[in-house]
């Protein structure tokens, strides 16, 4: 057994055990994770965030997610921000903006004067073989069959695919009856992170997001991004959206095209502590 010392953090209400992986080494096992995010006999998280020195010169780190049920995953939106404040807190860099390297790219996050982060997530991509999704075509929308019924949805990776569906009114019915259903469709060859928005007005809306691997969380950073990118494509937002989510509030903007998606929020530290693994 090895003893490995931990923050617990939160970006509106979604938690991480965020792990320092560059003053010790730490590769975690499947089962290591499992534990860590078992809200019983662990810590208990959405996702086991880990710092770890950068592989190249033009990034400042290396930002690795796993999902609470172990699977290695591409990005988290929330936790990107949890990162930024950890090494800021824990003197692993003096700098306002740090280049992160994640699975799916690098990432620029910037620590606000009021303490919130922004996080530089990159262009969207919308390639369905990209995402990945199956589908002939790229478009801004597209019909998606469960189970004898047809929804239209848009489609967006923000370094980890999301389908997204717009509800006339955001119900706990919804979100737990059709989440488990659309992220297993075999139509996402690699399961997908499920978003239900419901649009306010042209610059606001609420959302609900069913994320591949841990279920709803009280928010999503990635699918929050790719809820906005969605809704502007099919011409229902403007370019900056607030966007209310069971945690609280997030400020994304989308010029659109090739520019970067950038989304502007809290993170905050809970505790820390040593637990043995």
């Amino acid at each position: 057994m090895s003893r490995v010392r931990f923050t617990k953090m939160h970006g509106l209400g979604n938690d991480f055990v965020v792990i320092d992986a560059i003053t010790e080494s730490f590769e975690p096992t499947t089962e290591q994770v499992r534990t860590l995010a078992d809200r019983n006999f662990g810590v208990g998280c959405d996702q086991l965030l880990l710092v770890e020195p950068p592989r190249n010169e033009e990034t400042d780190f290396r930002y690795r997610i796993w999902n609470a049920d172990g699977g290695e995953v591409e990005q988290c939106g929330n936790g990107a921000r949890c990162f930024a404040r950890f090494v800021h807190d824990k003197g692993l860099s003096e700098k306002e903006e740090v280049a992160v390297e994640t699975a799916s790219g690098t990432i620029l996050l910037k620590r606000e004067p009021n303490g919130w982060v922004t996080v530089n997530m990159g262009a969207p991509v919308l390639d369905p073989q990209a995402i990945p999704f199956t589908a002939d075509t790229q478009a801004q929308q597209y019909s998606l069959d469960v189970e004898g019924e047809t929804y239209s949805v848009g489609a967006v990776s923000m370094g980890n695919p999301h389908v997204v569906v717009t509800v006339d009114k955001l119900t706990d019915e919804v979100v737990e009856q059709l989440g488990p259903k659309l992220e297993s469709h075999s139509r996402f060859p690699q399961r997908v992170n499920v978003g239900f928005m419901q649009i306010m007005s042209r610059s606001e809306i609420k959302l609900r997001v069913y994320e591949r691997g841990a279920g709803e969380t009280l928010a999503c950073g990635t699918g929050t991004c790719a809820a906005v990118v969605a809704g502007i494509l099919q011409g229902k937002l403007d370019h900056e959206v607030k966007a209310t989510l069971l945690g609280g509030e997030l400020s994304i903007r989308w010029e659109g095209g090739e520019s970067p998606v950038m989304m502007t929020g809290p993170a905050e530290s809970v505790f820390e502590g040593v637990i043995e693994l």
